[in-house]
């Protein structure tokens, strides 16, 4: 499969595209009003801790206190299976969506909890992970290092651990564990134990934990003793500052810059090429390589064209269509995508595919090209939290069962922790992706000021009538005697070609001077009653409906 990565960047906005078979299939967007924080490390204060939700919350200096879950306290639990500790996301609960399929994965590195303290705060060596009580554990006023594993969302604050872990290109560092352990992308148990051997004669003892990424394969033991050595030299970085800061919050460690993150976790021999648009980009991303893989050089291009990079590979139109509901399907269907507070649903329809003879198989088509459109649209979009797919029905079993093989092949592209469930009674595909920041929809939109975010306007018939009602009350105040009704010039249309008597017979009964105005200023929905000859705007006196 053919992989690129654009970086187009300035001052105000850098932007990644992550290209596969020449379509677009991941957009990262970093602003300075909207700094990524994922993976900073805290001085936290705690501010109340919560027993009955097992939880506290943290000051770390943002607008809203981190919240911080006892789970999160806990270390990596010592047992007698190697491959337990293989990737960070093992080390969850199962119903841990939102945290990164890899230690270090976009640019995310966490390591939490998963550990029972017996007497004394000891490990219970083989005893099933067990939450404490987390009054016990913290009170109020208490400073502790965090680390972000979640950036706010909507209402929410961030969320933090007090787990640290630290991303290097090829190892995950891990203070507080005690395991070298590989990731379960690496398949062969031969390479599994040798690349474990290579880090662990080279890791001090009682040093901490590391996890062997990926990306590590056929890396030599002189790489790991270096990267060993400077993810140790960084975390001493970080306890110096610690104990030097004399007042929580206060910043202790800023993870790596999105570019840096980047090519840190994704660059690698299986990316055909690496094309920037920014010379300072350009310099900062050759320095960095220089420092962690020499050889990938050659595959980092500068883009001199004219031409503005994303325009050049024809991604500005992809990157438009993104925050659309609607997306079309190669041969005529199409996925509906509504993202909503509790849930993402996600519809499939046949469109004007039709097929030809057999039902069945068109439905089937249809639902392939959907699975594979699903999976690269959340993804494209950062989906996150549950999504509910509606498929088109289908009677077979074994068709229902192919779909959803298809959706789970094309979500293990994802570099985010996805989960898909098996179709439901009622033809429903469930399914989770890790959320650790908001969506591309949540953080580039706003809600719209007329309809408020339902994307639904009163129609011009109902604005009529809640005039009407308003015009009746203020004929029962008799307070006012001339008004200048003034209206979205689409309801004034309305109301002359539809109901051309009304505000004559409402100004008779209620003996008012109406005199109608359209105003293009105002909304769709709205109106406004303005007394004559003063101009004094009485709207909210009358029109409470």
């Amino acid at each position: 499969m053919k992989r690129e990565i654009l970086i187009s960047g300035d001052q105000r906005e850098t932007r990644v595209a992550i290209l596969e078979d020449d379509r677009l299939v991941e957009l990262l967007v970093d602003r300075p009003d909207n700094k990524r924080i994922i993976g900073d490390i805290y001085l936290g204060r705690v501010e109340a801790v919560l027993p009955g939700i097992q939880a506290a919350f943290v000051d770390i200096g943002l607008e809203k206190s981190a919240f911080l879950h006892a789970s999160d306290l806990l270390e990596p639990e010592d047992d007698e299976e190697p491959e337990e500790l293989a990737d960070v996301a093992d080390l969850l609960d199962d119903e841990s969506e939102d945290t990164p399929a890899e230690a270090g994965e976009d640019a995310a590195p966490v390591a939490l909890a998963t550990k029972r303290r017996g007497e004394g705060g000891r490990r219970e060596v083989g005893a099933r992970r067990a939450v404490p009580d987390i009054s016990e554990l913290l009170k109020k006023g208490q400073t502790l290092p965090v680390q972000v594993i979640k950036e706010p969302i909507s209402t929410k604050g961030s969320r933090v651990t007090a787990q640290i872990s630290l991303a290097g290109r090829f190892l995950v560092y891990m203070p507080y564990a005690s395991r070298v352990g590989v990731s379960r992308k690496i398949e062969s148990r031969e390479q599994r134990a040798k690349l474990r051997d290579m880090v662990s004669r080279h890791l001090p003892p009682d040093a901490g934990g590391m996890i062997v990424r990926t990306v590590a394969e056929g890396v030599t033991e002189e790489h790991f003793r270096l990267e060993i050595e400077a993810l140790l030299n960084l975390w001493n970085k970080v306890k110096r500052k610690q104990h030097y800061v004399k007042k929580a919050p206060a910043l202790l460690h800023r993870e790596a810059s999105l570019t840096r993150a980047l090519v840190r976790d994704v660059f690698s021999a299986k990316v055909d090429g690496l094309w920037v648009d920014s010379k300072e980009l350009m310099g900062d991303i050759s320095q960095y390589l220089e420092q962690i893989d020499p050889e990938l050089q050659s595959r980092v291009h500068f883009h001199e064209d004219p031409v503005p990079l994303f325009d050049h590979f024809k991604i500005e139109e992809e990157i438009r269509d993104l925050f659309k509901p609607r997306v079309e399907l190669p041969t005529g269907g199409y996925v509906i995508i509504q993202p909503t507070e509790a849930l993402v649903s996600v519809d499939v329809n046949t469109g004007r595919y039709t097929g030809k003879r057999d039902p069945e198989k068109t439905i089937l088509r249809t639902n392939i090209e959907a699975a594979r459109e699903i999976a690269r649209q959340i993804r494209l979009r950062d989906v996150g939290g549950i999504i509910v797919c509606d498929f088109i029905d289908m009677e077979s079993r074994a068709n229902r069962e192919r779909v959803l093989q298809e959706l789970r092949t094309h979500l293990g592209r994802d570099r985010a922790r996805t989960r898909a469930y098996a179709v439901s009674e009622l033809g429903l595909v469930e399914m989770t992706r890790q959320r650790v920041r908001a969506s591309l929809w949540a953080s580039m939109t706003r809600d719209c000021p007329t309809c408020t975010g339902t994307g639904r306007v009163f129609a011009p018939e109902v604005v009529t009538r809640r005039l009407e009602r308003a015009l009746r009350r203020v004929a029962v105040e008799k307070r006012e005697r001339k008004l200048a009704i003034r209206l979205h010039p689409e309801v004034a249309i309305y109301l002359l070609e539809e109901e051309p008597k009304l505000v004559q017979t409402l100004g008779r009964q209620g003996q008012i001077d109406l005199e109608l105005r359209d105003d293009p200023m105002l909304r769709l929905d709205e109106f406004r009653l303005m007394s004559r000859p003063a101009g004094r705007d009485v709207t909210e006196l009358y029109a409470v409906a």
